[in-house]
């Protein structure tokens, strides 16, 4: 039997085409995924390409929006913008809540929620708040009015993070607390309640009541990416597949598989993908081969140009990088941890490229998760201007090359084609298999592209697949049961018909 994962030789016919398929613009997503849009609102402010307006947003590669952040006003234990400017029509402000929720006009599939919260904001005043029942009253009803007002679908809290920065133990507790009041609230006008955690196994361990929260939360996105970052000293990937060794809790696989084995709902689980690198100082700029978990750095990064933060390059800033031929950045790949990397003497950027991305979403849905969130997509190429990356299926491919059972691949897309399955990315032309796909429409987004691509592509295989493994099954059945269709010859040789 076969693996559940496809063994097509059929990817390297019309390769070129793969990184140009995309979903048409005004229309959901073809797939039953979520893809959940985290946009940081501060992004307007950045300079030249880097400056991220709600137009700039393309639904079409979304099936939730979350507009990030919202905060909480200490004073009044009220929700509260903290952006009033930027986010309401008030004094002439650019009423960034009615535009993006004015998404859902012309795409009616898109839920828009408000995240609360962030790294800004901090703990203290969440875990104050989440301890009083007063004021946890007080901020639910501010809440209830704050998404009726500005017509948002639900709420994010993102509170950075129960019982640490400054927050208590008893944090692990009120936490819920908050949550199911939130959610007996939320029922009857049938709001989103969804949550930020983040992922390593001693934050999970220590900080949230994981039951509690699976049964109160309609969907938890999992902060999988910082795992690791100059703050080390050492060359690591900040949002590794896999560990450096089997047993390294620090990684993605790790933390689905903990929350698995702990009877999450693997279906309300969303895996974050960052759509951002983190950046390095290397201690020995000469250094000839920089090796992952060793090479030496300093402990602060350095920023990118267009998001000036310390140890952090959007990909929109790293694509432009190396597509500047005359820039000295040299691409890499670092194969157990699926991340991609550029060095330019002693700077060192370790990030997700397509290829990262289409793998973890295949990592995904080998897990049955129910979708993915991107943080955030103001760092996609969502301009469109830089080089595209080749590579994006090439992990797909190495693995699929190896079989080439061309027969058995014809069957499987002719039975699937009887019985009116739909599947678009193969089919059969001049009598062989092959691969057909249309031309992207539009060219930004690399990243959320591939998410919503790899999905699909991922989908059909497993059809696929499991029509192969039908038809193989069929055939071991009818040599069992003594009809098999085999010649015998002197020298003991069967030969099978197809």
């Amino acid at each position: 039997m076969f693996v559940k994962s496809l063994y097509l030789v059929v990817f390297l016919l019309n390769l070129t085409q793969l990184n140009c398929q995309n979903v048409p613009k005004g229309k959901p997503p073809p797939h039953d995924k979520l893809i959940v849009c985290l946009v940081s609102s501060w992004a307007v402010y950045r300079p030249g390409a880097g400056a991220f307006n709600i137009e700039d947003i393309e639904p079409s590669l979304c099936t939730h929006l979350v507009y990030c952040f919202a905060g909480f006003d200490e004073e009044t234990n009220k929700i509260k913008s903290l952006d009033p400017w930027q986010d309401l029509e008030d004094n002439y402000g650019r009423a960034a809540y009615k535009r993006v929720v004015a998404f859902k006009d012309k795409h009616p599939h898109l839920k828009v929620t408000i995240s609360v919260g962030g790294w800004n904001e901090g703990s203290t005043k969440y875990s104050k708040l989440a301890a009083d029942p007063a004021a946890r009253k007080t901020f639910i009803d501010s809440v209830m009015e704050f998404l009726a007002k500005y017509k948002f679908d639900g709420l994010d809290l993102h509170w950075d993070y129960p019982t640490g920065r400054g927050g208590q133990k008893i944090d692990r507790t009120t936490y819920v607390t908050l949550l199911k009041e939130l959610s007996e609230a939320f029922e009857p006008k049938n709001y989103l309640l969804t949550a930020a955690i983040r992922t390593t196994k001693e934050d999970m361990n220590a900080v949230y009541d994981l039951d509690q929260l699976n049964y109160y939360l309609d969907f938890i996105y999992l902060m999988t990416y910082d795992y690791h970052g100059p703050w080390d000293g050492i060359i690591a990937p900040h949002a590794p597949i896999k560990g450096r060794t089997v047993g390294d809790i620090l990684s993605v696989d790790y933390t689905i598989r903990y929350l698995r084995d702990r009877g999450m709902t693997m279906g309300k689980l969303i895996l974050g993908l960052p759509m951002y690198g983190r950046t390095y100082n290397l201690v020995h700029g000469d250094i000839k081969n920089v090796e992952y978990y060793s090479t030496a750095t300093q402990t602060i990064g350095f920023s990118g140009p267009l998001s000036k933060e310390p140890a952090f390059m959007g990909y929109n800033e790293i694509c432009s990088a190396f597509s500047n031929r005359t820039s000295g950045w040299t691409k890499g790949w670092h194969e157990k941890s699926s991340t991609a990397y550029l060095r330019n003497g002693d700077k060192f950027i370790s990030y997700d490229s397509p290829r990262t991305i289409a793998d973890k979403v295949k990592l995904g849905l080998d897990y049955e998760l129910g979708g993915f969130s991107s943080w955030s997509i103001v760092t996609d190429d969502f301009r469109g201007a830089c080089d595209e990356e080749h590579d994006t299926y090439a992990d797909y491919i190495a693995r699929y090359k190896k079989f080439s059972d061309e027969a058995t691949l014809k069957q499987a897309l002719e039975n699937l084609a009887e019985a009116e399955n739909k599947i678009s990315f193969y089919t059969i032309i001049d009598n062989k298999p092959t691969v057909t796909l249309p031309k992207a429409n539009f060219s930004n987004y690399p990243l959320l592209r591939t998410i919503n691509n790899a999905i699909r592509l991922i989908s059909e295989e497993n059809k696929v697949v499991e029509e192969i493994d039908r038809i193989k099954l069929k055939r071991t059945d009818t040599i069992e049961e003594g009809s098999s269709p085999c010649i015998r010859t002197c020298s003991e040789v069967c030969f099978y018909g197809t």
